[in-house]
């Protein structure tokens, strides 16, 4: 079992510190590092709406954007364990609106969308491989247009318009990172008859002890809540206090809409670890599902890059360049040694807000590192989160 020397420990330490101090830095930020017997390492530095003089703490609430995804997609994978949920039937039998999904072509020059019927129908493994065909207005053009152009609503409007969208093509032919895994929310709900966060509730959070972890804030939880902050050109934050995920949604989005904390992450986290076991040993998924779920599954299509078209939400973003990465159910998987140390064949992902994390099943280990700053990919949270797990395997004994 990988452990961290008290030497790595002042190092994580100090690479918090620093990402908030000076002209260049973060608001706030909390980090955490898990193996699989529990938290190694829980700290936050800064503050949780910049200027306020709030302390960041290891308990500040965080929307967690989509870290969301791989909780909805356990849910799924629970589906599939009790037999009710087939990955390769058509999903609109469970989620009927599916079924009237139609393939944008293009547009028109008087800018009409130019759309046709699907060559195939939409399975929940498309939705959970992101090979549906659903994008994010913020990191692809067509549908870019279709918001600025069409009215088409955005995904944190959190509305069933928001992802009744057109498909960008056939389904199963390319990988397109987007409002897919919204809509194995809505696959879960068909099945159990239930709203997500309800069902997320009774099969993930209360097993692993996620008491922080919800869809709707209460009154603790809101009290707890870092800002959200957004980055100038200039490098000036300016926190945006007001800015809060819908809390009376018409969908619960699976994709991006929880709310958390780091330590209730790290529990999920740990389950990963775990092959499948709560800290009490409560079975959450099978150890082989989990041996499945984290590996690979796209074939010959690979993880691309993903463009920032709407600058103040994201710059381009793309995890170890020129590596190639793949995905699983539902992670990123890095298909080669990343540059921190992390190994081949790991899982991980991020967040909007600049949150990423990693899960090590051969070493172990895992880590989150919890910020709430638009645009994705900020300069100054990413570096920071690259140091930060690279200190944690040259910390490793």
């Amino acid at each position: 079992m990988s452990k961290i020397s008290d030497l790595g420990r002042a190092n994580l330490t100090q690479i918090l510190s620093e990402s908030v101090e000076g002209q260049s830095r973060v608001p706030g930020v909390v980090a955490g590092i898990t193996d699989r017997d529990g938290v190694h390492f829980l700290e936050a530095a800064g503050e949780r709406s910049l200027g306020s003089g709030v302390d960041m703490t290891t308990d500040s609430v965080l929307a967690i954007f989509s870290s969301t995804k791989a909780i909805t997609g356990t849910t799924a994978l629970q589906l599939v364990e009790s037999g009710e949920l087939d990955l390769d039937a058509p999903a609109k039998q469970y989620a009927p609106a599916l079924g009237r999904a139609l393939v944008l072509e293009g547009f028109g020059v008087d800018g009409t969308p130019r759309l046709r019927a699907p060559k195939r129908d939409i399975t929940a493994r498309h939705l959970l491989l992101h090979t549906a065909g659903f994008g994010y207005d913020f990191f692809n053009e067509s549908y870019n247009r279709l918001s600025t152009n069409l009215g088409q609503p955005g995904v944190m409007t959190s509305t069933r318009a928001s992802i009744e969208t057109p498909i960008l093509f056939d389904p199963g032919e390319q990988w397109e990172y987007g409002s897919s895994i919204d809509w194995v929310g809505q696959v879960v709900e068909g099945i159990t008859r239930k709203r997500l966060g309800d069902i997320m509730q009774e099969r993930v959070f209360a097993p692993l002890g996620m008491r922080d972890t919800a869809f709707i804030l209460n009154d603790d939880t809101a009290a707890r809540r870092a800002s959200i902050h957004q980055r100038a050109a200039d490098g000036t934050l300016t926190p945006i206090d007001e800015l809060i995920l819908p809390q009376d949604p018409e969908v619960q989005m699976g994709g991006h809409a929880l709310y958390s904390t780091v330590e209730d992450y790290l529990a999920f986290q740990r389950m990963w670890l775990n092959d499948g076991r709560s800290d009490s040993g409560e079975k959450v998924l099978r150890t082989d599902t989990v041996e499945w779920a984290v590996k690979n599954d796209l074939g010959d299509l690979t993880v691309k890059m993903l463009p920032g078209v709407t600058p103040s939400v994201s710059h381009d973003a793309e995890f170890f360049p020129h590596q190639s990465k793949s995905w699983a159910y539902t992670f990123m998987v890095n298909d080669q040694q990343a540059p921190t140390g992390r190994p081949a064949g790991s899982i991980g992902w991020a967040g909007l807000a600049n949150l990423y994390y990693w899960i090590d099943r051969r070493n172990g280990i895992a880590g989150y590192w919890g910020t709430q700053v638009l645009p994705f990919f900020d300069a100054v949270s990413l570096p920071s989160y690259l140091d930060f797990e690279t200190a944690t395997y040259r910390s490793l004994i």
